[in-house]
C-alpha cells in the first residue's frame, strides 16, 4: 500500500533584484497541502535576517499550523549573511533608509512581494520577522501610508534613534489593524534594553482598538537565543482570534456575555476571514463551546440560530437538527422537538451526538406528552 506523508517543502531561489543590482537567495517554505488544495490560499511571513532566523520561524508556523492554532502559512526567508551592514543603513540626520538600505527597502516591496504575489497563492495578510538591525528596518514598512505589513514581529531591535518617535506616533494613529510585537531579553546590550524599555512605556500607553500590542522581556536568554523564545508567543498573540475557543475565553467571556453567544461566534469568524483572508469553517470544538453556554445560563432561545448556523456548515450531520430540537423543547413545542429529533435520525452523527441519543429524545417526549 502507498502512503503519502504531507509535510512542509523547502526550496532555494535566487532573485535577480534591478534595486540592488546583485542576486539575492530566499528561503521558501510552503505549506504541507499547498500542492493538493490548489483554491487555498495563505498568509505570508517575511523573515528578514533568514539565513539564521528562517528555521526557527518555519518551524513554528508549521507546527502551529498543523494544530489549527493559526492558519497555514507561506514563510520566505531573506538570505543577509553578507549584506546586513549595507541592507540596514539609515541617515543619521533623520533615521531613515538611505543608500544601500534604500535600495534593500525598495527591493523588498517593488520586487520580493510583487513576485511572491504573481508565484505563490497569498493573501493579503503579511508578517514581518526582524532581529537586532532588521528589527529596526522592519518598521519603516509601518511608515508607509499604506503598510506593507499588518504585523511586526520585532526581536530585540537596535533601533535608530528616531525610531521611538516614529513607532509609537504610528501605532497611535494606525487607521487599519496592526499587530505589533515587541521583545527583549535581560542579557541584550544594555543600548537596546533601554530603547526597547521606552519604546514599550509609550507603545503599551497607546489606546487605538485598531492597535493588538504585546510585549514580553525574558529573563535568562541570550541576544542571539531570544528570538527561540519569542516567536511562539508572538504567533500565538498574532492568532489569537484563529485558535479555537480555549477553556479561559469559555469561563470569562463567553459565559458572561450580554449579548447572543451566537452573534460572538459569528463575530470571531468574521474577524478571522477581515484579518486573514480566510473562511474558515466554524469548529466542532466552538459550536461545543457555545452550545455548552447556552445550556449553563438556560439562554435555550439561542439554539434556533445556532442549529441553522450549524445547518449550513455540516449539513450532512446531525448537528444542526439537534440544536433546532433542543429550541423546540425548551420553547414549549415539545411536538415540533420530538418531529425534529426524528428527522435527525437520517443524518451522520457528529461531536458526540448520536443516532441513538436523538431517537431516545424523541422517545422521552413520546412518553411524557403521550403522542
Amino acid at each position: 500500500m502507498a502512503t503519502s506523508i504531507f509535510q512542509a517543502q523547502v526550496k532555494y531561489e535566487t532573485i535577480q533584484s534591478s534595486k540592488l543590482g546583485e542576486e539575492r537567495q530566499i528561503k521558501i517554505q510552503l505549506p504541507r497541502g499547498y500542492n493538493t488544495n490548489e483554491d487555498k490560499s495563505y498568509p505570508l511571513f517575511i523573515v528578514f535576517d533568514g539565513d539564521y532566523l528562517f528555521e526557527a520561524v518555519a518551524g513554528n508556523v508549521d507546527y502551529y499550523s498543523y494544530w489549527e492554532d493559526m492558519p497555514e502559512s507561506i514563510v520566505v526567508g531573506i538570505n543577509q549573511i553578507d549584506t546586513r551592514f549595507d541592507d540596514c543603513m539609515y541617515s543619521e540626520q533623520n533615521s531613515l533608509p538611505i543608500e544601500t538600505g534604500a535600495a534593500f527597502f525598495e527591493f523588498i516591496g517593488m520586487e520580493l512581494i510583487p513576485y511572491l504575489e504573481r508565484t505563490y497563492r497569498t493573501v493579503d495578510f503579511r508578517v514581518a520577522v526582524g532581529h537586532g538591525e532588521t528589527a529596526n528596518f522592519i518598521n519603516y514598512f509601518m511608515l508607509k501610508s499604506n503598510p506593507l505589513f499588518k504585523s511586526y514581529v520585532v526581536i530585540s531591535p537596535e533601533l535608530a534613534p528616531n525610531m521611538l518617535d516614529y513607532i509609537p506616533e504610528q501605532l497611535t494613529n494606525t487607521q487599519s489593524k496592526l499587530f505589533y510585537y515587541l521583545a527583549n531579553t535581560n542579557n541584550d546590550p544594555s543600548s537596546i534594553k533601554k530603547m526597547t524599555t521606552a519604546l514599550n512605556a509609550d507603545a503599551s500607553s497607546i489606546e487605538n482598538e485598531n492597535l493588538f500590542y504585546d510585549f514580553d522581556s525574558f529573563e535568562g536568554p541570550s541576544h542571539y537565543s531570544v528570538p527561540t523564545h519569542a516567536i511562539p508567543n508572538a504567533i500565538e498573540g498574532i492568532f489569537q482570534v484563529f485558535q479555537p475557543i480555549s477553556k479561559k475565553e469559555y469561563k470569562e467571556t463567553i459565559l458572561e456575555l450580554e449579548i447572543s453567544p451566537v452573534v460572538y461566534l459569528e463575530e470571531k469568524y468574521q474577524t478571522i476571514y477581515d484579518l486573514f483572508g480566510i473562511d474558515k469553517q466554524i469548529l466542532i470544538n466552538d459550536f461545543k463551546a457555545i452550545s455548552a453556554a447556552i445550556e449553563k445560563n438556560e439562554a435555550f432561545e439561542y439554539y434556533e440560530h445556532l442549529g441553522k448556523i450549524a445547518r449550513k456548515q455540516y449539513p450532512e450531520t446531525l448537528l444542526g437538527l439537534y440544536y433546532i430540537a433542543r429550541f423546540y423543547e425548551e420553547t414549549g413545542e415539545p411536538k415540533k422537538a420530538m418531529r425534529t429529533y426524528q428527522s435527525a435520525y437520517t443524518l451522520k452523527e457528529i461531536a458526540g451526538i448520536t443516532k441513538d441519543l436523538v431517537l431516545e429524545k424523541a422517545d422521552l417526549i413520546k412518553e411524557d406528552f403521550g403522542y
